[in-house]
């Protein structure tokens, strides 16, 4: 019984350590965009389907939240699929970092032509994620399908921001 607990405990504390890091990871792409959209974003022609600025945070940190569990279910089967879950991990700890550098490019940089280019290859990592992360836990794979689709909307809305603003 007090195995099981212990073990219990471990899974929750995964999946809570994944949760903070990937909101962690949300906060400073915040931080990174902070000035630029009260600055420099407002001056940009926007296509009409833009959303409006407050939706983004509760969006973005709903997102986060989403990861950060999908994260920590593949995480809690480490001690049945050892080398997936690593795979998956890398993977995964690579669209978070290609995550933060899009709003680097973007919002600090001002170039939507790079971040355009880089969102694309953001979006092929969380696809690719999404099909490491449904080969070791269902749930997880599933909870990362929210993000790819925002992911893809976003890459339209840099697409137009760009061609609006070339």
């Amino acid at each position: 019984m007090f195995v099981k607990i212990i073990n219990k405990m471990q899974k929750i504390l995964r999946v809570s350590v994944v949760v903070m890091t990937c909101l962690v990871v949300g906060y400073l792409s915040g931080m990174v965009t902070r000035e630029s959209i009260t600055t420099w974003y407002p001056t940009l022609v926007k296509p009409i389907f833009n959303p409006p600025n407050w939706l983004f945070a509760p969006v973005w940190s709903i997102l986060y939240i989403m990861m950060g569990i999908a994260g920590g279910l593949v995480w809690n089967k480490i001690e049945t699929d050892e080398k997936n879950v690593m795979t998956a991990f890398k993977y995964f700890i690579i669209q978070l970092a290609l995550n933060v550098a899009w709003s680097f490019i973007f919002f600090y940089l001002h170039n939507p032509f790079l971040a355009l280019i880089e969102i694309v290859l953001l979006g092929l990592m969380i696809f690719e994620t999404y099909n490491q992360f449904k080969k070791i836990d269902s749930k997880a794979g599933m909870l990362l399908l929210p993000y790819l689709t925002w992911v893809c909307f976003a890459t339209v809305l840099n697409a137009s921001i760009w061609w609006l603003n070339r």
